[in-house]
């Protein structure tokens, strides 16, 4: 038997646990919502494996049955948005929620991408371990494996190569207006980058609104779910 494609498709950001997203997902299966949220290889499966973004694409195509509605968070923005320049027709929808995918030169970013192409041992490097956080909006840096650290530099540099002009998706970008992981000017690059999206900011939103605004983000994207299955 066919398996029913669900109202709804997450893929998460950089964690090792989707715990945080408990109450979100409750919230959304009381609104009737079918939501499933795939466990992404490396993170919240395990693997030993260094993974790229091609990878990573291929997982999201295998995993995402073809018309749905995905939402990807962060670094799951990341993949889908890749999926989508490779794929255009994949999704009948896309949602980003305070998405990667935007290439900027930092210092954060060379300090993690140089270490890490010369071997050093990064975790026994403290600026490291907070420049870890700051760039994945995690604190599972201590649970982090070499091989995750070395994908984490291949997502940053993937990020130079996203054809966002590929991508012909109707897409809806939600973003806080308290992220400073992904900022909102960001958002603004991916929204001036797609010619079929439409972008929402949400003042008192963090990095992570399913931590910091559950109930908010359930209506949300239960309103808008339903909106576009009208």
């Amino acid at each position: 038997m066919t398996e029913k494609i669900a109202d709804l498709y997450i893929i998460h950001g950089w964690t090792y646990t989707v715990e945080p997203w408990d109450k979100t997902l409750a919230l959304l299966k009381e609104n009737g919502l079918n939501v499933k949220m795939l466990h992404v290889p490396g993170l919240t499966e395990p693997s030993h494996k260094i993974f790229t973004i091609e990878d990573y694409v291929k997982w999201a195509d295998e995993n995402i049955p073809d018309g749905a509605i995905a939402l990807g968070h962060s670094n799951g923005g990341r993949i889908l948005l890749n999926l989508l320049a490779s794929k255009p027709e994949k999704l009948d929808y896309l949602i980003l929620l305070d998405s990667a995918g935007i290439y900027e030169t930092s210092f954060k970013k060379k300090v993690v991408a140089g270490l890490a192409k010369i071997g050093k041992p990064l975790k026994k490097i403290p600026i490291v371990e907070k420049v870890f956080h700051r760039i994945t909006g995690t604190t599972d840096y201590s649970k982090a494996p070499e091989n995750m650290k070395q994908t984490l530099v291949n997502m940053l540099e993937s990020d130079k190569n996203l054809k966002f002009n590929n991508i012909k998706t109707k897409t809806f970008i939600l973003w806080g207006k308290k992220d400073t992981v992904t900022p909102p000017r960001q958002a603004t690059k991916i929204y001036e980058n797609l010619e079929n999206a439409e972008l929402k900011f949400y003042s008192n939103w963090t990095h992570a609104p399913y931590i910091s605004n559950p109930d908010e983000l359930a209506r949300a994207l239960a309103t808008l779910v339903k909106r576009i299955r009208a």
